[in-house]
């Protein structure tokens, strides 16, 4: 049964089941548009899948049918109404670049869901994640240029590393919708599933993700951050520092043992 997480805030909700952990963008009145409210909520969400061993992986999703429709300029420059919110916002360093995946992203994968519109921040907030479940009648775009604005989310560096420089600019110049076929063919998500099914999916997802060796899919995903960059014989180097450890784990041993006695492995993050 999945357990709301005192980290919760009223425009960001956060929930725990097992292994997973959902957040959910929670301010449908405005197609969950940010607010310093939820940039707080994902900051905090973000630290807590990294630190809590027991979470494996999380979930980005937004309530009532849409993802996330950009930044609320007003919101974002006005102070929470809730006073725990602004305490944790003057005691974390750049909550806002936290919240929206620029800088401290979790150790953990992390699956963005998305129905209706994730466009601007939205869309931001997709390409911070590692595998993106989308909706057929979803919208996707970077607008930021239609509007005179710049997207400080990262996507300008971002956006060409992951779906190549043609695409990105394309989709950054132009400051047009994207639909997610087009997504799909541009490699920038993962799947197209029916609207309304897109939470259903990532949990799926999810729940193949916490099936897996913790360490090693800890490792993969340090691995790739850590070396995207380098040449090859450079980012050798640190895969093998970062791998030999898990090759030598326990929970190594335990995946042998399970597949030798044809069975579940029970991994235990060590």
């Amino acid at each position: 049964m999945a357990e709301r997480l005192p980290i919760s805030t009223a425009h960001c909700t956060v929930e725990q089941d097992g292994h997973v952990v959902v957040v959910t963008l929670n301010r449908p009145e405005a197609r969950n548009a940010l607010s310093n409210d939820m940039l707080v909520g994902l900051a905090d969400a973000w630290a807590y899948m990294s630190e809590t061993p027991e979470v494996r992986v999380g979930i980005l999703t937004g309530a009532d049918g849409q993802f996330c429709a950009g930044a609320d300029l007003k919101a974002m420059g006005t102070p929470s109404s809730d006073a725990r919110v602004r305490e944790r916002a003057a005691q974390i360093p750049n909550f806002h670049w936290k919240g929206l995946l620029r800088e401290g992203r979790p150790t953990k994968p992390l699956i963005c869901a998305v129905e209706g519109y994730a466009v601007a921040g939205g869309t931001e907030l997709l390409v911070g994640t590692d595998l993106r479940v989308v909706a057929e009648g979803a919208t996707l775009g970077l607008y930021e240029a239609k509007r005179g604005l710049f997207p400080m989310g990262g996507c300008a560096i971002r956006l060409p590393r992951q779906i190549g420089y043609a695409n990105a600019m394309d989709i950054l110049l132009t400051a047009r919708s994207v639909t997610p076929q087009e997504a799909l063919d541009m490699g920038l998500i993962n799947t197209i599933v029916p609207d309304g099914q897109a939470l259903a999916a990532a949990r799926e997802l999810a729940g193949q993700i916490a099936e897996c060796g913790p360490l090693a899919v800890q490792a993969i995903l340090r691995t790739y951050r850590e070396t995207e960059h380098l040449s090859e014989e450079e980012a050798l180097k640190i895969s093998d520092e970062i791998g030999w450890p898990v090759i030598g784990s326990e929970d190594a041993k335990e995946g042998s043992k399970a597949f030798k006695e044809k069975r579940p492995a029970v991994f235990k993050g060590r």
